[in-house]
């Protein structure tokens, strides 16, 4: 009897369904090679169904997709609507709703030459960042007095937990430890002058007296941002709060080679949860066959590798490799002359021959 998953596709708004259809194609033809298959639920939640209907994001949704064993999400947010909107009741609500506690965010060169930064090659740039994702100024505590007016005030709470500082320190720890690199771990912060960020501060000494076996080494935010830039390979897996990590890895993306590269999981471990490519959702570009899937696929590949089959997942991560380390697809942009779907089909072409391949055990 072949393994099922259940799978939840939200493929939301702009280029959000064209590069969710290209890694779905994906996911379905590694289960034909590796033997599961796929119970899909899709849901319609996006710009045009809540213009159509005024419906955001429902509760009961939410309650759906707590018995899948996975979200692949594709891109949310729609320039007709107030910004954020629909971020924040789809995105966040699911975040917030399944305690998506960690943000991951794998940051790995494929070939030299998607890289802005000179001399800097694949050896260079392979790390991952865990990023925490239920608390800090995103957590909404906050609001407005006299909005409006001369005398406005913004108020937006920084909110840090000592459950929840531990709980991703505690994950990156244990990720660190998994990886081949140097088993290094970086806490970044800016407790010189963020007072609060003392918690993180002594949490990572606290849990790390744990794990003998991984450096532990720390950078400011700001400091940190110029390392990933001037020597990105001083870094192995770094752990950092919520609306830092959030700028941190987009910045890694771009080493990567872009937005259009990148992928990330939102994670309660052993619980359902969601995948995605970390552009946004480009309405311009919608419709025209122009977005690069490489990012979904690469959330699908995420999502595969959680759900327990680490083999297919590698089997798309090598194939994407593959495409750029040969020089076959040589941008992740909308500029890069390769239509959307032919980008998919190169992947899944790529994937049967790794496949078929006599060398290559899948």
């Amino acid at each position: 009897m072949a393994k099922r998953y259940k799978i939840a596709v939200l493929p939301g708004d702009g280029i959000g369904p064209e590069v969710t259809h290209e890694a779905v194609e994906t996911l379905r033809l590694v289960g034909e090679i590796r033997g599961y298959a796929l119970d899909l639920t899709t849901y319609p939640f996006g710009a045009e169904h809540y213009l159509e209907t005024k419906e955001t994001f429902p509760p009961s949704a939410l309650e759906e997709m707590r018995g899948h064993d996975a979200i692949l999400l594709g891109a949310i947010g729609d320039p007709r609507l107030p910004v954020g909107m629909l971020e924040r009741a789809i995105i966040s609500g699911i975040r917030f709703g399944l305690d998506l506690y960690v943000n991951l965010r794998p940051i790995k060169l494929f070939a030299e030459d998607l890289c802005p930064l000179k001399g800097k090659t694949p050896r260079d740039i392979d790390m991952v960042v865990v990023r925490e994702n239920t608390e800090d100024v995103y957590a909404g505590i906050g609001g407005f007095l006299k909005k409006g007016t001369p005398d406005e005030v913004a108020v937006q709470e920084m909110i840090f937990t000592r459950k929840g500082v531990e709980r991703v320190i505690r994950y990156a720890f244990d990720l660190a430890r998994s990886r081949a690199k140097t088993r290094k771990l970086t806490l970044v912060d800016k407790a010189n002058a963020v007072g609060a960020m003392d918690l993180w501060t002594r949490v990572f000494e606290e849990v790390g007296k744990g794990y003998a076996d991984i450096t532990r080494d720390h950078a400011y935010i700001d400091a940190a941002c110029m390392w990933m830039v001037k020597n990105p390979e001083s870094f192995d897996t770094i752990v950092v709060s919520n609306v830092f990590g959030d700028i941190l890895t987009d910045l890694g993306a771009a080493i990567q080679g872009g937005m259009g590269i990148a992928a990330s999981g939102n994670i309660h471990p052993g619980k359902v949860s969601m995948f995605e490519p970390i552009h946004g959702s480009a309405p311009k570009h919608a419709g025209k066959n122009v977005a690069s899937p490489i990012g979904s696929i690469l959330a699908a590949q995420m999502l595969l590798s959680y759900v327990g089959e680490p083999e297919g997942a590698e089997l798309i991560e090598e194939s994407v490799a593959e495409l750029f380390a040969t020089g076959k697809l040589r941008s992740a942009g909308t500029d890069s002359g390769i239509g959307t779907r032919e980008q998919g089909e190169w992947v899944r072409q790529a994937v049967r021959r790794r496949a078929s391949s006599p060398t290559k055990a899948c």
